[in-house]
């Protein structure tokens, strides 16, 4: 059946992620020819599917220490396994297909926690990380070969497992003449430093922390649940930010650390966002104000982050945001404010579309692990080698 798979001249592939923002799972139908370097994508059809408000909730808790246990975990690992399978399978009869016409699912699956580096005080938490989500339930829901539970192959091989996306970063939007970094917005800020003319081995990435997290949270919080996010960032757009607030958070130790590293809702998930609003209220900052100040504090994160680790190392000429964020036009001018030497856009600018970009990205890491072509990127996530991520899951 691999055989099949790899002799096709093109294949359709369905994506799904279920990112750190908690705001559902997307799903991508691509048409892929080629692999690795060689590779090209059309997107087909996208569908993008909100989680309920309790799913939402369950799942912060399982990304919470003091609220997570075991027997939830494994619950959600199979419920959630059946509404991946059932927006894929929804986003190929958009599509105007059918399952039969599919030939691979590839699912990132939901990361409920992330240990990116050996606990020094604990033998028993080594570098891992847990994606949730089952393989075979989804395989056999849905009929099709799954392939998923990239992460740890990376990890196996001295890297964090993250960020992966840089990879397909560099397949979709490298250029010869300008040097780019490509900003994915999600529940945590990941870029990608793509030099003009750059080779694989050129790209570098890394978290730069919280992006929608600690935005989405608080207007969570002050809203009492009606709303989970800032459209378009007009809430943010009518406040005035802290900077004497932003310039405490920039204290934390993340963003001290050299790349390559990555970061989760472990870090700056629900309790860290639940203390900042706290310190947000004791200061005497209105409802606007706070929402402004979370914003500036991410646009302020990723420009930090270049300065420090990104402009020293290569010229960059054009940031191009994607993800979620893409959307907060005040996320954006305040990036646009910070970063004036650089064009700032989002990657509709350039003809992609902005919410699908990492489905798109995993379908294109389950074809070249079909394909058995090395889907990691070394100089983003600090494994030692190329290796071969993702496990497969059979339908029959």
């Amino acid at each position: 059946m691999i055989g099949d798979y790899v002799s096709k001249p093109s294949r359709l592939v369905v994506g799904l992620m279920s990112g750190t923002s908690l705001d559902g799972i997307d799903a991508a139908v691509v048409r892929l020819s080629g692999s690795g370097t060689t590779a090209k994508a059309e997107l087909i059809r996208f569908v993008s599917r909100p989680y309920d408000e309790e799913t939402r909730e369950r799942l912060k808790d399982l990304c919470t220490v003091e609220r997570s246990d075991v027997a939830a975990v494994c619950g959600m690992n199979f419920r959630l396994a059946e509404r991946f399978a059932d927006v894929a399978i929804e986003a190929v009869a958009e599509a105007g297909l059918s399952m039969d016409d599919i030939d691979l699912i590839a699912s990132h699956g939901q990361t409920v926690w992330h240990i990116p580096d050996d606990a020094a005080d604990d033998p028993f938490r080594p570098r891992s990380t847990l994606q949730i989500g089952d393989l075979s339930v989804l395989a056999k829901r849905t009929g099709a070969l799954v392939v998923g539970d990239f992460r740890p192959a990376d990890m196996a091989v001295g890297g964090q497992g993250a960020p992966l996306t840089p990879y397909g970063d560099f397949l979709l939007f490298r250029s010869e003449e300008v040097g780019r970094l490509v900003q994915n917005v999600g529940g945590i800020g990941n870029c990608a430093a793509i030099p003009a003319g750059a080779r694989q081995a050129d790209v570098f990435a890394f978290d730069t922390g919280p992006g929608n997290m600690v935005i989405d949270q608080t207007v969570f919080r002050l809203t009492n649940g009606e709303r989970n996010y800032d459209a378009g960032g007009a809430w943010a757009a009518s406040g005035r930010p802290d900077e004497g607030l932003i310039d405490e958070l920039l204290r934390h130790p993340y963003f001290e650390l050299p790349p390559p590293k990555t970061t989760g809702r472990e870090v700056f998930g629900k309790a860290y966002a639940e203390a900042f609003l706290e310190t947000a209220r004791g200061r005497g900052l209105s409802d606007a104000d706070i929402v402004s100040t979370a914003t500036m504090f991410t646009a302020r994160t990723i420009a930090f982050a270049y300065r420090r680790d990104v402009f020293p190392r290569c010229a960059i000429g054009e940031v191009i945001v994607t993800g979620g964020g893409a959307h907060n036009g005040t996320l954006l001018r305040m990036l646009a404010e910070l970063l004036p030497e650089q064009r700032v856009t989002n990657s509709s600018a350039l003809g992609f579309n902005d919410d699908a970009k990492e489905a798109l990205i995993f379908a294109m890491l389950g074809n070249d692990f079909l394909c058995g072509v090395a889907n990691n990127l070394p100089s983003a996530t600090g494994a030692s080698r190329q290796t071969v991520m993702g496990k497969l899951a059979l339908p029959w």
